[in-house]
């Protein structure tokens, strides 16, 4: 295969995916100097919005392309063009070790889906524990919470079939480079995410196609010889000389294991107590804490793509904003949801937190992003490994207050904001969040080191996005699970303190985004097939 980068085409050649095929066939002939006989395939590797000069919007591409006599091609030079090299993943060495036991995975987000995929594919049979509901039943109560503002602890936009990425936008975008990244985005494709995303700049995968990928993926594991049960709560770990023997499923039924995967997702505050009283070592880590924030979908795309705002070969444009305020502290725009709802994700009663949702279409008529201050363990009431989640709840707790105590959420313009008063009506904005909300203030609820930072912030961010400091623009609060506040430990085998007990994902704090901690569950995965081999039916 040869790789030709920097293809460009204008908005109206790339309109359909059809003229897309067909102009970039045109240019990659002519780039290569073929004629059409001699081409035998080619397939997008990478396609990226260029939008650096907003009256010149335009599609930049990576192409693979297959051809006749591909040596005689490579020894031109022809700028841009490169031969592929190997990038597929790599299956790790299966070990001797045996297995008494079948691997068992707590958990089912994205690193408990895919260490639990990989294992299924090399033949362990995995048991995967998951605390909340299928992906059916988990809508259901989703949207009856949404309704109503009653609170099913299990069933939530955190817990359940798919983890909290189930119920977001399904962004695949990530910092790290790795094979890995191909292998998930190849398994979501196969199980009905579009194709785009394997090769778009930012991936996603939407929240209404993600509830029936994740379903088709979990039966492929079933179908390997794989288990997956729902309304499993993992309560206890049962553990002799330092080595995981067993878990407690509901304080009742003890499954044995001499491998334990661990991907409880960063809202398994009653989990890291259990894992603390067992002995399991656990440190603090930093997170960030602020708001949701949300405008006009139509503000952001003239923002970002200017007189070309709605072209059809355009969707909803999206934003990424960093500042670095006067206090040391970092202002940024988090999980940008273009078209999307903000949500809220509150899972313990008398405490409330948002996030952001989006569907493929990305079509609703306001753009959402969390607006988040970096915080550390500095700012924790204690130096106790779990101070981080106390720090979290006491804003959750708040934000549940101000809003009336039945789950509406505070929010605040952001005019009012800036000039330090509560709100009192809405103006161009309408919030997109269910049940309800509650004119509040943002002050009221959030430590002045964090809304000073933001307001810092929001005229810094206006300048790149005009209008992101607009008057109606809605904060909605409060945004306070960007990350796991814990971290628990492991070494370089990625074993905790206790032997066979193998952290992962987000919930242990290495990774952050559906993407990485798929990486990260694949990787705990490895360990285990390099240890192990499967115990036989």
């Amino acid at each position: 295969m040869i790789r030709i980068t920097e293809l460009k085409l204008s908005l109206d050649q790339a309109i359909t995916k059809e003229s897309e095929r067909r102009n970039l066939k045109k240019q990659l002939l002519k780039k290569l100097s073929l004629s059409e006989n001699m081409l035998l395939s080619f397939s997008l590797y990478k396609k990226a919005i260029d939008a650096r000069k907003r009256d010149q919007v335009h599609f930049v591409y990576t192409v693979d392309v297959s051809i006749k006599n591909e040596d005689a091609t490579l020894s031109k030079p022809i700028p841009h063009v490169k031969k592929v090299e190997d990038e597929g993943y790599r299956e790790v060495t299966q070990g001797n070790t045996p297995l008494n036991h079948r691997p068992v995975i707590i958990g089912f987000g994205p690193s408990g889906m895919f260490a639990a995929l990989l294992l299924a594919r090399r033949g362990y049979r995995p048991v995967v524990l998951e605390r909340g509901p299928n992906a059916l039943e988990r809508s259901e109560k989703i949207e009856q919470f949404f309704r109503t503002g009653i609170l099913d602890q299990d069933g939530t936009i955190l817990f359940g079939e798919g983890g909290a990425g189930t119920f977001s936008d399904g962004k695949l975008t990530t910092q790290i480079t790795d094979t890995r990244c191909r292998y998930i985005s190849e398994a979501l494709v196969k199980h009905g995410a579009d194709e785009e995303i394997l090769y778009i700049n930012r991936p996603h995968v939407g929240t209404d196609v993600l509830r029936h990928v994740v379903v088709s993926l979990r039966k492929e594991i079933e179908a390997l010889g794989g288990e997956v049960r729902f309304h499993a709560h993992v309560s206890d770990l049962v553990l002799k000389n330092n080595q995981i023997e067993g878990v407690v499923v509901n304080g009742k039924e003890t499954i044995p294991c001499e491998v334990c995967l661990l991907g409880i997702g960063h809202s398994a505050r009653d989990t890291y107590p259990m894992l603390q009283e067992k002995g399991i070592s656990l440190s603090q880590k930093p997170f960030s804490i602020g708001v949701r924030i949300e405008h006009p979908q139509k503000l952001i795309d003239q923002s970002q793509y200017g007189k070309q705002a709605g072209h059809p070969a355009l969707g909803s444009a999206d934003y990424k904003l960093s500042y670095h305020a006067k206090n040391g502290r970092t202002a940024y725009t988090f999980c940008m949801c273009p078209g999307g709802f903000v949500v809220n994700s509150s899972s313990e009663e008398g405490m409330l937190c948002t996030n952001g949702m989006s569907e493929q279409a990305r079509d609703q008529v306001n753009a959402n992003s969390a607006f988040l201050v970096s915080v550390t363990p500095e700012d924790y009431p204690s130096k106790d490994p779990l101070a981080g989640v106390e720090y979290q709840r006491q804003f959750e707790r708040k934000a549940f207050a101000f809003g009336g105590k039945n789950f509406h959420a505070p929010i605040q313009l952001v005019g009012d904001f800036l000039n330090r008063q509560k709100s009192a009506k809405l103006g161009e904005v309408t919030p997109s969040i269910r049940p309800g909300y509650v004119f509040s203030s943002m002050d009221e609820i959030l430590p002045d080191y964090i809304t000073d930072c933001m307001r810092e912030a929001l005229p810094f961010f206006d300048q790149k996005i005009k209008g992101f400091a607009m008057k109606d623009a809605i904060l909605t609060g409060v945004e306070a699970r960007s990350s796991s506040p814990v971290r628990i430990n492991r070494n370089e085998d990625f074993q905790s303190n206790i032997s066979g007990l193998i952290p992962m994902g987000e919930g242990a704090g290495y990774s952050g985004g559906i993407m990485s901690s798929a990486v990260d569950g694949m990787k705990c995965a490895e360990q285990v097939i390099l240890k192990f081999k499967p115990k036989k039916p």
